[in-house]
């Protein structure tokens, strides 16, 4: 994992999914990383020690929104995201997409790393 972190550049983004997200279909020839077992917000929180988030950029961090539900509807999982010391800077905020919308910014990532998590969470930054 430090060493897919290494390799990333700035505009590099990395997109951490729970285990039922279609990664190898939606990011057809990224790396795609099995984490199974490891809790996605530690992860996360690992992650953002050493990868620090984009100040040039007002949202740095994006989530897909819950299907069906209005963009501002956040899950217990994303409360948890949020609440972690460097999910957010002073100046940013967490931006979301319409899954379709999500899945076509997942395209555009650096790598996919697939928790074995059963709760729902995506985010790239």
């Amino acid at each position: 994992m430090l060493n897919l972190l290494r390799m990333m550049e700035y505009v590099d983004g990395i997109v951490l999914v729970d285990r039922n997200f279609p990664a190898a279909f939606i990011a057809v020839g990224k790396p795609i990383i099995r984490l199974d077992g490891v809790n996605v917000i530690q992860l996360a929180s690992a992650i953002l020690s050493v990868f620090p988030l984009d100040t040039f950029v007002d949202r740095p961090v994006t989530r897909m929104q819950v299907v069906g539900e209005d963009e501002s509807v956040m899950t217990e999982v994303w409360l948890e995201f949020a609440a972690l010391p460097k999910a957010v800077s002073d100046n940013a905020d967490i931006d979301s997409f319409e899954r379709f919308a999500f899945y076509e910014a997942v395209k555009q990532a650096f790598a996919v790393v697939k928790t074995g998590a059963a709760r729902c969470l995506a985010v790239s930054y």
